[in-house]
């Protein structure tokens, strides 16, 4: 005759590693999180400044660098190159990227402008 042991009675399911790896996956989430204020651009909307005046100041903005009313300017020379065109540092100065030109290229050139005190930027649909 067959003698079976006897009939152990089911485990249930530990929790506990299911419980660790939430808990890792937590942890690595808030490590990977970035912490900062990202920086933001005030921009008026058009139709809402002063109206421009003075002479043309059309800087275009390519990956190479920027140009002022068409002639090509290093970034450095920039600033100086717009101090004969503006009478005050409120004067209005357009800003128009190149169809290349990338998102960065245009911000470091209002950052530059900006830190020179002009407060007055458009900018406006770039070149296909």
């Amino acid at each position: 005759m067959f003698h079976f042991a006897q009939a152990r009675p089911r485990r249930k399911p530990s929790l506990t590693p299911m419980i660790d790896v939430v808990f890792l996956l937590l942890v690595f989430f808030m490590l990977a999180a970035r912490f900062g204020q990202d920086m933001e651009l005030a921009l008026t909307t058009a139709g809402t400044g002063t109206p421009y005046e003075g002479p043309p100041r059309l800087v275009e903005v390519s990956p190479d660098g920027a140009s002022l009313n068409g002639t090509a300017l290093p970034l450095e020379q920039l600033v100086a190159g717009l101090a004969p065109l503006m009478r005050t540092k409120d004067d209005t100065v357009i800003l128009r990227p190149d169809a290349d030109a990338s998102l960065q290229d245009l911000v470091t050139v209002i950052d530059l402008l900006q830190a020179a005190g002009i407060a007055q930027i458009v900018i406006a649909e770039g070149r296909p």
